[in-house]
């Protein structure tokens, strides 16, 4: 299988290594790029061309948001994961009108940086849990039902199983968790999608974070 592709853009240092650290322990990953500064980081993702891109918020040059942007217009094999320290909700909406496709806490990301990222390569969307609920309080931001849109009732299977989905983890990693084939966590998650009139994983993460699925204790 190839390895998904990722490059880095972060001007502090030790944040940097941290997060190269991470990456590069896991044999599913190949880091292709480092930069700086948003400035930086633009043509390095141009040459690179990696499957993510991994941002800081707050950088020189370019911040976050203008490079998410520039990399969303400019650069449309590539997916943007924005790693920051801003606990705000009211910094995703922007960013994922930017077109992000993740947003996670620096804090979080010795836990969840390496699930944020197979989320991000495989089409989802990852937002950090603890900021997941209020970032989508507003329909707007990534479309889908709201908290009263229960639809038809969800049996405890498939109720398991998009709950996991949305948390970020892949069909094959909530089948072995749960003892499932990869075809019936597939099932589960196309019946579930079917009653509930979900039809993106954005829609999926919007509708676990009105059920509260995706608070910080519904990780443990």
């Amino acid at each position: 299988m190839d390895r998904i592709r990722v490059a880095l853009a972060d001007d502090h240092p030790i944040v940097l290594a941290g997060i190269r650290t991470l990456l590069n322990a896991d044999p599913e990953i190949e880091l292709v790029g480092e930069a700086t500064s948003g400035s930086d980081a633009l043509p390095m993702i141009h040459s690179a061309g990696p499957d993510v891109a991994v941002v800081d918020v707050s950088m020189p040059g370019l911040n976050g948001l203008e490079l998410t942007e520039r990399v969303a217009g400019e650069c449309p094999g590539t997916r943007v994961l924005v790693l920051t320290v801003h606990e705000d909700a009211a910094y995703v909406q922007p960013l994922l009108r930017a077109g992000a496709r993740g947003y996670l806490l620096k804090r979080s990301a010795a836990d969840d940086l390496l699930r944020a990222v197979r989320a991000v390569a495989s089409g989802g969307i990852y937002l950090d849990p603890s900021i997941a609920g209020h970032a989508l309080a507003d329909p707007s931001s990534v479309g889908g039902p709201g908290p009263g849109d229960a639809g038809e009732a969800l049996s405890p299977r498939e109720m398991e199983v998009l709950r996991l989905i949305a948390q970020g983890f892949s069909n094959k990693e909530i089948a072995r968790r749960i003892d499932l084939s990869v075809k019936s966590v597939e099932t589960y998650k196309a019946r579930a999608a079917e009653k509930l009139g979900l039809r993106t994983r954005a829609e999926i993460i919007r509708y676990a974070a009105a059920q509260g699925w995706l608070d910080a204790l519904a990780l443990r």
